[in-house]
């Protein structure tokens, strides 16, 4: 048996894929213990993994409501003065619990698990670096999809490489290089430069969470690398009967789905874009928001006449269960509910906000499954979009190959699992873990 030590930061889209691979090595006999932000405690305990928090719950709430950090032209800025003030502490989390480890230990962790990648560089503990979706695989032949970063794929192969070097460093490093190398320069380590480009990935194994149809190794990539396919991986919780959904899917053609994903939107204006859009079509429509009703809270008339409608409201449902009695998804560009949409056979429109959105989505366009709107979602738009994704002999060809293709395929979660333990067996430790740090904790009152 092997401690794997995971570290998942970021949105659901980030949490949840490392939840599926977690529980695909603790069916495999490794222990997991599970770093990640509170909001998440109660899926990580659902599957009998530790907990270790990550920053604090009031803080993570703050973040994702800053409405800057869904404005494509201050996301990443806004992202690292969040992670930045956690990197000594997760750092010191990671030595505690890897110098108390009573067995072998592997670090594995999504893109901005510094910390892990510190404790490899500091201590050689093995580590696994994780890519959840492609755009952060800064890559010259294949740039990146971003509103205010695209470097045209059409230029010379030298004229790409410089363009994305001086995005490393005046966009990248400029943002986190002070305070990731303050703390290299406390841990006795000399400052670095291309930290996307180079450093964060791990000398041990890159794991891509996606499969090679959906984005293509690159020359350029770092090595070694491996594409597991999709976590299909939703949701860990058995959900609250809800009837009136039932009544809804079996009412009339199979609905519409919209959904923003954990993206801080105007609700009020994109329900109303959304009602529009499914009136201008004929079409009926799930819609998941925050501001939806609680189940519980409706009345028996409200919710026969939500039943009833062309629009029903809910906060939460499992994708992985919704989708494949629907036409359609609207989404965000995440490429967790992207990857579900493909599982599912069916037509997206992606509107991408910010962050991986847009290079996620324009992926999937290049799939052949659907189409990107870009601009604030209007009424007419959206109805047109949805025309063309339903209306499309070629889409929903492409849609039931995809489908075909991913039924055909193994299980992304174990794929990953399999990874991970390749590197547990080649993985050493280069030195003893803690033996400077440990000290400083006893006193700091910091628990882990």
């Amino acid at each position: 048996m092997t401690k794997v030590i995971i570290t998942a930061i970021g949105s659901a889209g980030d949490v949840h894929p490392l939840l599926g691979i977690g529980a695909a090595l603790a069916a495999r006999g490794h222990e997991i213990v599970f770093c990640t932000h509170p909001p998440f405690e109660e899926s990580v305990s659902r599957q009998g993994f530790a907990f270790v928090p990550i920053g604090t719950a009031a803080d993570y709430e703050e973040a994702m409501a800053n409405p800057a950090l869904w404005n494509p032209r201050t996301s990443f800025r806004t992202l690292w003065a969040v992670i930045a003030p956690t990197l000594r502490t997760h750092f010191d989390t990671l030595t505690a619990l890897t110098a108390l480890a009573d067995s072998d230990t592997v670090l594995v962790g999504t893109l901005w698990a510094f910390a892990a990648r510190l404790m490899q560089e500091l201590y050689g503990v093995p580590f696994v670096s994780v890519q959840v979706s492609p755009s952060t695989l800064l890559s010259a032949h294949a740039p990146p999809t971003h509103p205010r970063l695209t470097i045209p794929r059409g230029l010379p192969l030298a004229v790409k490489t410089a363009l994305l070097r001086l995005i490393e460093r005046q966009a990248l490093d400029k943002v986190c290089g002070p305070a990731l190398n303050a703390l290299r320069a406390e841990l006795a380590l000399a400052p670095v430069r291309r930290i996307f480009g180079e450093w964060l990935h791990s000398t041990d194994g890159v794991l891509c969470l996606f499969p090679e149809w959906f984005a293509q190794a690159q020359p350029d990539w770092p090595t070694p690398h491996c594409l597991s396919g999709f976590p299909l991986f939703n949701d860990t919780s058995v959900p609250a009967p809800d009837p009136q959904l039932d009544a809804f899917l079996a009412a009339g053609e199979r609905p519409v789905v919209f959904t923003a994903g954990s993206t801080l939107i105007d609700q009020e204006r994109y329900e109303n874009a959304v009602s529009a859009a499914l009136m201008e079509g004929g079409l009926r429509g799930i819609l998941l928001t925050p501001d939806a009703p609680r189940i519980d809270s409706t009345s028996a008339a409200d919710r026969r006449a939500d039943a009833q409608g062309a629009l029903l409201k809910r906060r939460y449902v499992p994708l992985q269960t919704l989708l494949p009695r629907c036409r359609a998804l609207v989404h965000h560009g995440g490429i967790g509910t992207a990857a579900l949409a493909y599982a599912a056979g069916i037509p997206q429109v992606l509107t991408p906000f910010a962050h991986d959105q847009f290079d996620n989505a324009q992926r999937v366009v290049m799939s052949g499954c659907g189409v990107r709107l870009d601009r604030p979602l209007q009424p007419h738009a959206l109805a047109r979009a949805l025309r063309h994704v339903l209306g499309s002999p070629s889409i929903a060809t492409q849609c039931g190959r995809v489908q075909d293709r991913l039924g055909a395929s193994p299980d992304g979660c174990t794929a990953a699992a399999r990874y991970i333990e390749g590197v547990m067996r080649t993985g050493v430790h280069t030195q003893t873990v803690g033996s400077t740090f440990l000290p400083a904790l006893a006193g700091s009152g910091h628990s882990a």
